[in-house]
Formats: C-alpha cells, sequence, structure tokens
C-alpha cells in the first residue's frame, strides 16, 4: 500500500466504495468512489490521485519499478483526498496486442421442462469459448450479442423462454499473457488487491455512451498518451473493438523534434497553444520557447505548431477509421462518433474528426455521478476510463458484467460454472496467469 502522512481510515461495511485504476501511458489516475446509500443511482466521488507514467509504452508495461512507483503516488493522492484506504482496484488493460474476433456456441436444453436457465446460458458461453489459440494469448471478455433459440433470432434476455436448441453469437477479446500479467504484478507490488481486469474501450465507453447512443449505432475513439481505443455499437451490444498503438504521445514527440524542445516543454506546449485542425486559428500568435543549453529564445506560431501538430491528428484518425471499415458498422453508425481521452482536448480535435471521418462528431465527457463530492472534476476526457472502471466496479454496466466467464467453469476441474462474468471471473483469471508466470 502506499504510504500516506495521515492513514486513511478503515471502509465500514456498510459502505460500497469502489476504485477505479486507469494505468495510462502518459499517466497513472485512480477514482475512490461511493455508492449513495439512500440513493443508489447517485455516485460520489470520493478521491482523485494522478501521477506521470513513465514505465509504459503503447499502453503495455516496460519498466515495473516506474509503473509501481507511478501507482503508488496516483492511490496516495486519491487515498488522502478521500480518507479511505484503497485496498482494491478494478484496472483497465489495453495495448495493440488485445484482438477480437466473432465466436459462436450452441447447446441443447436438457432439462423436463426445456426451460432455459441461468446454467444452461453459461454453458453456452463456455461452449462460445472453445476456439483454438496461441498459447501466449488468453480470453479477457466474452461478449454474447444475440441468442439464437430453435432458429428464432433476435434474443438478448433467454431465460425462462422455452426451447431445444440455443445458439448464441458472441464477442471474443483476447490479449497476451504477459501483459495481463505485468499490470497484475505492477498493482500487487504497490500493495493492492486487482478486483477485475477490464479492457479500457469498454470502460471509456460506458463512462461517455448513452444507451440511445449504443442502441441507433455510434463508435467511440479514445485517444489517450500511447493507444486510441475503439469500440462501436449497434442495437445496445458491442460490435466491435481494437486498439491501435499511435495516440498523443506520438504528437508530443513530433512537437519536439520540430522545435527541438525537450519532452516536458512540448507537452506544454501542445497543451497551451496546440490546435489539430490549422484552419480554426483566425489570429495567429507568436510565442516564446526556451534555447535548449545556453541557445537563444525561439519565436513560434500557433499555426507552425498546428502544421506539425495536424498530419499526426489526422493519421490517427485515419487508422480508427480504417478500424471502423474493418468493423463492417461504418454505415450503420446514425450516431457518428464519440472522441474522447486526453487527445480529444486538444483544440480543433472534434472538427477535424468530422473531417477525416465524414460523420458527426461530438466530445465525450464521463457523466453518471449525479452525487456531490468531486463530480464535476472527472467531468473530463481524460477521466473517462478511470470514470468507466468505477462504474464497472459498482454494477453500472450490464455489458461487461455478462463478458468474462468464470474459471470456474473450465470442463475438468468439477466445480460448477458461475457464468456471472465479472469481479470472481476476471480476478481468478488474472491470478492464474500470475502463478503461472
Amino acid at each position: 500500500m502506499a504510504k500516506a502522512q495521515h492513514t486513511p481510515a478503515a471502509v465500514p461495511d456498510n459502505r460500497q466504495i469502489v476504485v477505479g485504476l486507469d494505468i495510462g501511458t502518459s499517466k497513472v489516475c485512480a477514482i475512490v468512489a461511493e455508492r449513495h446509500q439512500e440513493s443508489p443511482e447517485e455516485i460520489h466521488v470520493l478521491g482523485i490521485g494522478h501521477a506521470p507514467s513513465d514505465g509504459l509504452n503503447r499502453g503495455v508495461v516496460v519498466n515495473i519499478e516506474k509503473t509501481v512507483r507511478s501507482i503508488e503516488r496516483a492511490v496516495e493522492q486519491a487515498q488522502q483526498q478521500s480518507g479511505v484506504q484503497v485496498r482494491s482496484v478494478s484496472v483497465g488493460i489495453a495495448g495493440d496486442h488485445v484482438q477480437s474476433f466473432p465466436s459462436r456456441g450452441v447447446v441443447t436444453i436438457s432439462n423436463p421442462e426445456r426451460v432455459v436457465r441461468q446454467q444452461d446460458v453459461d454453458r453456452l458461453i463456455e461452449d462460445s469459448q472453445r476456439v483454438l489459440m496461441p498459447s501466449d494469448r488468453r480470453i479477457l471478455h466474452v461478449i454474447p450479442q444475440e441468442y439464437i433459440i430453435d432458429g428464432q433470432d433476435g434474443i438478448f434476455d433467454p431465460v425462462g423462454m422455452s426451447g431445444i436448441r440455443m445458439e448464441a453469437n458472441v464477442h471474443i477479446i483476447t490479449g497476451l499473457v504477459t501483459a495481463a500479467q505485468n499490470i497484475y504484478r505492477c498493482v500487487e507490488r504497490a500493495g493492492l488487491v486487482v478486483e477485475d481486469i477490464v479492457l479500457e474501450p469498454l470502460a471509456s465507453a460506458n463512462a461517455v455512451l448513452d444507451e440511445e447512443e449504443k442502441e441507433i449505432g455510434v463508435a467511440l475513439i479514445d485517444i489517450g498518451g500511447g493507444t486510441t481505443d475503439i469500440a462501436v455499437y449497434e442495437d445496445k451490444t458491442i460490435r466491435h473493438t481494437s486498439v491501435v498503438g499511435i495516440a498523443g504521445r506520438m504528437v508530443t514527440d513530433d512537437i519536439r523534434r520540430g522545435l527541438g524542445v525537450i519532452g516536458e516543454q512540448a507537452e506544454r506546449i501542445k497543451r497551451e497553444y496546440g490546435y489539430a485542425l490549422a484552419s480554426m486559428i483566425l489570429n495567429d500568435e507568436v510565442f516564446m520557447i526556451p534555447g535548449i543549453g545556453g541557445r537563444k529564445p525561439m519565436e513560434i506560431s500557433k499555426l507552425m505548431l498546428a502544421q506539425i501538430i495536424q498530419p499526426r491528428m489526422e493519421e490517427i484518425l485515419e487508422f480508427a477509421l480504417m478500424e471502423l471499415k474493418k468493423s463492417g458498422y461504418l454505415r450503420q453508425l446514425s450516431a457518428g462518433v464519440v472522441l474522447t481521452g486526453g487527445g480529444a482536448l486538444l483544440r480543433g480535435s472534434v472538427e477535424l474528426a468530422q473531417e477525416v471521418l465524414g460523420m458527426p462528431v461530438k466530445l465525450g465527457i464521463p457523466s453518471g455521478f449525479g452525487g456531490s463530492g468531486l463530480a464535476p472534476e472527472v467531468e473530463s476526457p481524460i477521466y473517462a476510463t478511470a470514470v468507466g472502471l468505477v462504474m464497472h466496479g459498482l454494477g453500472r454496466d450490464d455489458t461487461i458484467a455478462l463478458s468474462i466467464e468464470d474459471d470456474a467453469s473450465v470442463p475438468g476441474d468439477g466445480s460448477t460454472p458461475r457464468g456471472d462474468g465479472s469481479r470472481s471471473s476476471i480476478l481468478s483469471r488474472m491470478r492464474k496467469f500470475f502463478d503461472e508466470f
């Protein structure tokens, strides 16, 4: 556990408190939140902590010690602000190692009444996971998209229905075992317990998309520091997920190389003066940047800076467009695109996205925190993933709650399938990964 100056209080049993931990390429963010006991729909944000992240590259841990220190600093800040001792966290996973594909399962309804029960659904989800995969990959999420009973499709909740043969179309998301193990190791080294590991675009989507958008068709594009996460929804169901290893840090690197400044200065210049779309600069202004190694300061115009930034932002959005085309749902996105993440805060990002993608684009701001506390502070695209992880921990995301099958249901271990799909399942799978490491 990260050491704090004042020892936080232990959490009473009657309080439902969760912590979302977003371990990103540019920052680590921890959010402590509590469900309001009298108004369950309200969530109170109790504490926020964030620290620079130097131990990841394109969403994957490359330095254990640096990542652990960043986690400790972020959690310590959240603990001091909330007065709550953090013991367990819901953590996100991303990286361009994440892959997804469709699968199908089929079972027969064997009970005498021929009525679908929850255990039949569990068996069906288990059957859909019987796919050949390389030994270095594991299933992270199995998300049912549609159930089919005796040839009747379009069923989303089959429990209680009558039938003999039940099928399911599912969306399977996989990742590298070592990537998950390294996240688990970092969190554990920081003195915390991994409650859940959730794919980051699913968490972000849960925080910034509403049900109407998910029903008519929408795409989420989360431009982070090291990765750009994409999720496509239609008919209230996830249809496609992908993670692209090109994002905001590459914009910063372009500024660093183009202007001859250090990385910290490049990031500050990007935030203070940067535009993603040069045509939005109506009154060009000149600003000074310090010289390196005793050299004289230089004068740089906003237009010149935008000409460095815009090509890279266009590339990021073009990669996202390729993924949307690959999903097969590009023409079904009636609600257009929701842009979130730290990269979305760059001036002109939404306007540039509309030009590149050729569809309506809006800025995605986390919602769902109707309570008091620090809710206004987290209403920013940079907190989309962490907020989504909190909502997952509080059970506010039915899609993800159905996603993972418990490892206890693996055939041959003599245990009973659970199929509840969230906390115990992810935790057991990650513990198994870590034990095998």
